[in-house]
């Protein structure tokens, strides 16, 4: 866990945030995980989740109920026998 001991006082789960020109910048300080957006609020939610997806936290396979919610029929949407392309090992 990260800390900071600025003015004496321990900080554990330390966040830096600051604006430049255009961007709002966050960057977990424990894991270097940093993200940037337009407003403020955004870019800490964008940090939740990059930080979630850092410590693998995150993501599932889509249900058949959610890819038939987008159109997609998942009996016509498979690899068969084929194998992935390269770029996707």
């Amino acid at each position: 866990m990260a800390t900071s001991t600025r003015a004496g006082d321990d900080h554990a789960d330390e966040i830096r945030c600051w604006r430049t020109d255009e961007w709002w910048i966050a960057k977990d300080v424990e894991t270097g995980v940093t993200t940037h957006g337009p407003a403020r609020g955004t870019v800490l939610e964008t940090l939740d989740d990059a930080i979630a997806r850092y410590h693998g936290a995150t993501g599932r396979e889509p249900t058949d109920a959610e890819f038939q919610a987008m159109g997609i029929d998942p009996a016509d949407n498979t690899t068969g026998d084929q194998q992935p392309p390269d770029v996707l090992e």
